[in-house]
């Protein structure tokens, strides 16, 4: 039984979803009569070689993949929920946190920031005008929970293993520039995928210019980098590129005071991140955010369209409904999702070749995924694993290229061939 704790990374912890059988996994085993049982390797290969191979790749990704970074000991982790809850009170102080609490204790917010934040906004909301000793704390708590929640989820640089990132990078970028550029959609705030393109040399189309202070423009997703050589009439499509839309902001986005966005990592301007709360729906139709949504929404409309997710919860309803929307709709899309939410540790202990177990989660869109991977549907792929073993049974549809391997060569000149790329 894996620890997806402790477990190293691996393609054998995946466990793939048959129906009439169960969750089938991922080696060939013997049986009791001397017979060879056929794992899901093949089936899942095939899963993700077709979803690599669609005109349209679209990957979406939330805090799961983020716990595939590790840091060394003494650096911060990523933060779940959770983390997030203990970080904020050690910010606020236990004193203010449990009398801001005690404000909502009908409403059994259960140690979840995102509830706790979400009422905390609603008395705000409802006492707009107020300047009592009350209204005036509940104000701070706010403000101190939400730059808390941006100090704690920076903890990406130069010592972070991003090895699962930089893997899934790069099997989704080397795909054939001649098609549309993959696109990435993550609910993270954190830099994992911009420093794991920075590391192999990776470069991302993402809204933001070229120029000395990055400005964000809508427009700039709609540019593509080429190779213009003389003597030759048309140019080149460069590889190792993809697009990167950060659906709920990111720590670098800053909005001025003229309304302008630039990307920046000093404390200037206001940050632009949606923070947990209930009001996520609505704040997401506002600009950057709606460019974001309506990239998703376009994106999954599109004929011969594969959608990857892997450590995305389905607990947002503005991100989670445009999706079960596109399976009804869209009879070309394939959908493969990977996540350990399927089946529970008691499940798993059985080490049986296929698990025959009732899904771990009450959440209704995987229950409503489950019944039509159940009813025979095709498009539909679910596998039981994390983002980092999903990363190692991607399958290479080509080897690295010119541009990375001159980007080792460029390491072992400068003496680095040692260090983490």
């Amino acid at each position: 039984m894996p620890n997806w704790a402790t477990d190293a990374p691996d393609a054998k912890h995946l466990r793939l979803f048959l129906p009439g059988e169960g969750w089938r996994s991922y080696a060939d085993r013997v049986g009791g009569d001397g017979r060879t049982e056929a794992g899901s390797q093949r089936l899942i290969e095939s899963a993700f070689l077709n979803a690599l191979n669609a005109t349209n790749l679209v990957i979406l990704t939330g805090t799961g993949s983020s716990f595939a970074a590790k840091n060394p000991v003494g650096k911060p982790e990523p933060a779940g929920m959770a983390a997030l809850w203990i970080a904020v009170e050690a910010a606020v102080g236990t004193a203010t946190f449990e009398e801001v609490g005690k404000r909502f204790t009908s409403a059994n917010v259960d140690k979840n920031i995102e509830k706790l934040l979400t009422l905390c906004k609603l008395f705000l909301e409802l006492n707009e005008t107020s300047t009592d000793a009350t209204t005036e704390q509940m104000r701070k708590f706010v403000a101190d929970a939400e730059r808390c929640i941006l100090a704690t989820v920076d903890f990406v640089d130069a010592d972070t293993n991003l090895d699962a990132h930089a893997l899934v990078v790069q099997k989704v970028g080397r795909r054939g520039h001649r098609k549309p550029r993959a696109k990435f959609f993550t609910t993270n705030y954190d830099l994992c995928f911009e420093e794991a393109a920075r590391r192999h040399r990776f470069t991302i189309i993402d809204g933001f210019s070229h120029t000395l202070v990055q400005t964000y423009d809508r427009g700039h997703f709609d540019h593509d980098i080429v190779r213009r050589e003389a003597g030759k009439d048309a140019p080149d499509y460069i590889e190792n590129v993809f697009h990167l839309y950060k659906l709920h902001g990111s720590i670098d986005w800053r909005r001025m005071p003229d309304g302008e966005i630039i990307r920046s990592r000093n404390d200037v301007g206001e940050p632009i991140l949606i923070y947990p709360r209930s009001s996520k729906y609505q704040e997401a139709f506002d600009a950057p955010y709606l460019d974001m949504m309506g990239a998703l929404q376009a994106a999954l409309r599109e004929p011969d369209t594969a959608l990857v997710i892997s450590g995305f919860g389905f607990n947002d309803d503005h991100l989670s409904r445009p999706i079960l929307s596109a399976i009804e709709s869209n009879l070309s899309m394939r959908l493969v999702i990977c996540d350990p939410a399927f089946l529970s540790a008691g499940a798993l202990a059985l080490d049986e070749h296929a698990v025959n177990a009732p899904l771990a989660t009450t959440n209704k869109f995987y229950a409503a995924f489950h019944r039509l991977a159940a009813s025979g549907d095709a498009r539909l792929h679910l596998i039981n694993g994390r983002f980092s073993d999903m990363a190692h049974a991607l399958p290479d549809l080509i080897g690295e290229t010119d541009r990375e391997r001159h980007a080792a060569r460029i390491r072992v000149l400068r003496g680095e061939e040692g260090k983490a790329p």
